[in-house]
């Protein structure tokens, strides 16, 4: 998502996002350190307690090793790709002047002020 600096809606809601997701991993490493730690030493012998940072290490080894690095669902993207190709050339101008309409506000002020001048020429006129 591009976020411009001069419209402080767009940053604000960035920070939000960036804040939540920062805080939905931390009580994630939290939750796995607490199993961890409840669960493992009691079932196997020789497993000691982990720290926060183990935890965290071992959800991103856990993602490496079973979740990949492209995604969690490449199935999902595949299915929407299909969707796409099967739309009409209306059909699909439609769906991204949805898109542009939602993330416009995030969008450069410049990109949008450069466009601008171009249209108020008459056509035909120099």
């Amino acid at each position: 998502m591009y976020c411009s600096t001069e419209k402080s809606g767009c940053v604000s809601r960035c920070l939000k996002i960036g804040l939540m997701v920062v805080a939905g991993i931390s009580a994630l490493t939290w939750v796995v350190m607490q199993l961890w730690n409840c669960l493992l030493p009691d079932l196997f012998l020789g497993v000691s307690p982990i720290g926060y940072w183990q935890a965290l290490g071992v959800l991103a080894l856990s993602r490496i090793l079973f979740g990949g690095l492209r995604g969690s669902c490449p199935s999902h993207w595949h299915e929407r790709r299909e969707r796409w190709e099967k739309m009409t050339p209306e059909e699909r101008a439609q769906l991204k002047s949805r898109f542009r309409s939602r993330w416009s506000a995030c969008r450069s002020s410049e990109k949008s002020e450069e466009a601008a001048p171009a249209d108020d020429k008459p056509a035909g006129k120099a």
